[in-house]
């Protein structure tokens, strides 16, 4: 079963959205069967929801956050994964720092587009729609640009392009 697990800083934005754009694509490519997405952050706090701006910017997309709950990244949730993609070049770098084990598997998400940048953390401006919908919109491209690159190195071969819009 293919894996995939997004890591932000306190998984209530970043990484929830990745993950809930990825299971709408591989649901829009009839794949979403036998594949694990998960998403978990550097510094979250255990059991919070969902950032509301970001919930209701992705139910607005059709896709539904509202039984996310935070998670902090473990060892063992990392070993059992196939692919960990972060959202910052820190987060990176602290995953492989500490869990060397799992260096070879953990990437930012935009080099799955060719690219080597940091996708920008909006929690300073939580509330603001529009600034939380710029992340979607760029965690959106990021995925489409890098999804059958994403479907390769989780262990799939990839369907055929997907994109949401």
């Amino acid at each position: 079963m293919p894996s995939i697990l997004f890591i932000c800083t306190a998984n209530q934005i970043r990484s929830p959205i990745a993950a809930g754009l990825f299971v709408a694509m591989l649901k829009k490519a009839g794949r979403q069967a036998g594949w694990r997405v998960e998403s978990a952050g550097t510094w979250a706090t255990e059991g919070l929801p969902a950032n509301r701006t970001a919930q209701h910017i992705m139910q607005a997309n059709g896709v539904d956050l509202s039984m996310h709950r935070t998670r902090c990244v473990t060892g063992v949730l990392l070993e059992g994964v196939d692919l960990i993609l972060v959202m910052e070049e820190g987060h990176k770098e602290a995953l492989q720092v500490e869990f060397p084990s799992v260096a070879p598997r953990v990437f930012l998400l935009a080099e799955m587009s060719g690219t080597t940048w940091d996708v920008a953390d909006p929690s300073s401006a939580a509330d603001d729609h529009d600034r939380v919908g710029e992340t979607v919109r760029v965690i959106l491209k990021l995925l489409t640009r890098g999804f059958d690159r994403i479907c390769a190195l989780a262990g799939t071969p990839p369907p055929t392009h997907v994109a949401l819009r």
